[in-house]
């Protein structure tokens, strides 16, 4: 359903390299002040779709509007978006204020209120009195909140995230995108991020968009990618998933909605992997199955080799469907 106040729209965006098609016919549409993910795999089209966004590269075909306007002939610097990479690409020679200031300055800010702005753009990302220092003598996550700093500090209309916590430890990765959230709902700028981890986009975002092939195989909240795949790809990339098929049906389960102690189908334990809290099993059902379940470790474990029955209820389930492939799009015929 198209939104009338979208920050963002792409229209059958395309864009090739060779032989390589990266971005095959990509709608899309951002609403104002959403934290918009998009997912996939290395080689999925999510990166160029976003520079394609940017302005830092040019599609083959389609339509990219910022606000309602055509931007597509733009180049990056006459767009209202900012971009945060994953290196920072900040400016070693220059101090953390001077980094933040730099786009204030290209524009002309007078000395004096351009400071003023980067201060307060170094207090929005818990950074106040950094500004003396060189990027060298920070952190990775304070490097990392300085380019949003930047970033934010002439408010962009949005904010382009390129897989900007990829060079991050885990413990520090999951800080920041606590962060993150935060700021942007505190800032109501849209935010448009991409990254390969399932886990940052479900935790961080309004709405995603999965990607496979360059193409978009579902665009939802993270509750409904997660908890009803359209497509058996979304199923098994966006977490664990079964796929069953009985019945004439095909559809999928996620392990934790799997009972092990019910009247149902019967199998054996084929492995048993203690995860902490949980405990994952892979279970090899008596007619050939083989499905992935998790138990939180609140009792005994099952144990290799133990007989169970695997029971789930309909309300659980949800039918996928797959995507045509190798279809012709409009802009080709």
């Amino acid at each position: 359903m198209s939104q009338p106040d979208a920050d963002v729209r792409v229209s059958r965006l395309r864009k090739t390299y060779g032989d390589v098609v990266a971005v095959d016919g990509v709608d899309l549409e951002v609403g104002r002040g959403q934290f918009f993910t998009l997912l996939g795999p290395s080689g999925s089209g999510k990166t160029t779709t976003l520079r394609l966004i940017a302005g830092f590269e040019r599609p083959d075909a389609g339509r990219v509007e910022l606000g309602g306007v055509d931007v597509t002939g733009r180049a990056p610097y006459a767009r209202d978006v900012n971009t945060v990479f994953q290196d920072y690409a900040l400016f070693p020679h220059m101090s953390v204020a001077e980094n933040v200031e730099y786009g204030l300055r290209v524009k002309g800010v007078g000395k004096r209120e351009r400071r003023g702005q980067a201060d307060a753009a170094l207090e929005r990302v818990r950074l106040g009195g950094y500004g003396g220092r060189k990027p060298i003598q920070l952190s990775g996550g304070q490097r990392q909140r300085v380019a949003l700093a930047r970033a934010i500090v002439n408010r962009p209309r949005v904010l382009l995230l390129d897989e900007p916590l990829g060079a991050l430890d885990l413990k520090l990765r999951q800080e920041m995108q606590t962060f993150l959230k935060a700021l942007q709902r505190a800032l109501g700028i849209t935010f448009v991020y991409v990254t390969h981890d399932q886990e940052e986009a479900l935790t961080m975002s309004d709405r995603v968009a999965v990607f496979n092939e360059g193409r978009i195989e579902q665009v939802g909240s993270p509750q409904e990618v997660y908890e009803q795949p359209a497509t058996e790809f979304v199923a098994g990339f966006v977490g664990v998933s079964n796929i069953v098929e009985e019945g004439g049906r095909r559809y999928t389960i996620r392990p934790e909605k799997i009972r092990m102690d019910g009247a149902g189908r019967p199998g054996t334990i084929a492995e048993a992997v203690f995860v902490g809290m949980f405990t994952r099993y892979l279970v090899e059902l008596d007619d050939g199955a083989r499905l992935t379940v998790v138990r939180q470790n609140d009792g005994s474990p099952e144990e290799s080799g133990a007989r169970v029955r695997l029971d789930w209820s309909d309300a659980d389930t949800f039918e996928i469907t797959e995507p045509p492939k190798d279809v012709p799009h409009k802009e080709e015929r």
